[in-house]
């Protein structure tokens, strides 16, 4: 079967860089050339190249890379707007015979890519920016009870911490009357710009205890390469607190040891932590909202051998 596409997914530290490169590098030695395209929200900004675990220039093995550090953090980038970025790459491949490698920890990108987006009505400015406003100061955890008592439905798909999808819940809700859920479950505008069955499509599924080595092995890294500093040019950009990028783990945690809030080692294990807890919350999503993609265990030594086989059949 010719694959339109191979799509890997993971959660956080899971190896899908260095396997996504060596896959890249096997189809272009079985003569078919390749892009990698980022699948990941926080890899997308320009300001946090090492905290975000974008792969640096050195690293890409000559392979093409797409949307990698290409928007600056003062911009919110939707998964819409991911998909718009997308789209006309893809279809450059298609007309180039370029196979893309789709390679991320952000689900939704992926349900977008397979699945396409719903219609939402355009939001006007004056309930965007009133709302954000009003509630630029109000915790997410208050502004999660406010939406599940307006949207029950809704509120039940979102965490209680998620202060920009809250929002966009509640902006949604006050310019239709209708719960953004209602929009969701709705037949998806376009088709899908992947089509799933004429993908390779892999989860990789690592053991817990190996993954928690590779995150506090990769938090060490990050302060080799420039982390502590990244951090620090980060907060002198003085961005709301609820700019997508400021969600980036290692911005909070750093900062609040360059504020004199703890010392470096607690801010490190601190790190460790929430990287943790986002990797629980990847896989929990991937099990549950990405039935039919095979898992695979980056682990095992053989998982690049595994992936390559299945291309090739």
């Amino acid at each position: 079967m010719t694959q339109q596409a191979v799509l890997i997914a993971g959660p956080t530290a899971s190896g899908k860089t260095a396997l996504a490169l060596g896959l890249a590098s096997i189809l272009v030695n079985r003569g078919k050339p390749v892009a990698i395209i980022n699948t990941d929200s926080m890899q997308l900004y320009r300001e946090i190249p090492v905290l975000s675990a974008q792969p640096a220039p050195e690293e890409r093995g000559g392979i093409a890379h797409h949307l990698y550090g290409t928007v600056p953090a003062a911009r919110p980038f939707s998964t819409g707007a991911w998909l718009d970025a997308v789209t006309p790459l893809v279809e450059g491949f298609r007309r180039d015979g370029i196979v893309p490698l789709f390679v991320g920890g952000t689900g939704l990108y992926f349900r977008a890519l397979t699945q396409g987006l719903a219609t939402i009505p355009a939001i006007p400015a004056a309930i965007r920016e009133g709302l954000r406003a009003e509630h630029r100061d109000t915790p997410a955890p208050a502004l999660f009870a406010l939406l599940e008592r307006r949207d029950p439905l809704t509120a039940g798909r979102l965490r209680t911490r998620d202060k920009q999808r809250i929002l966009r819940a509640l902006e949604v809700l006050e310019a239709t009357g209708r719960p953004l859920a209602a929009f969701q479950e709705e037949e998806p505008a376009t088709p899908p710009l992947i089509d799933p069955d004429a993908a390779a499509r892999f989860v990789l599924d690592p053991p817990r205890d190996w993954l928690r080595e590779r995150i506090t092995r990769r938090i060490g890294a990050m302060m080799e390469a420039g982390a502590f500093d990244e951090a620090r040019a980060f907060a002198a950009l003085k961005l709301p607190a609820d700019a997508p990028a400021a969600k980036a783990i290692g911005l909070k945690e750093l900062s609040a040891h360059l504020s004199g809030m703890c010392d470096l080692h607690t801010a490190l294990e601190a790190m460790d932590t929430a990287t943790r807890r986002y990797a629980k919350r990847q896989e929990t999503w991937f099990r549950h909202q990405m039935p039919g993609w095979q898992r695979i265990d980056p682990a095992g030594g053989d998982a690049l051998q595994h992936m390559a086989h299945t291309i090739a059949g």
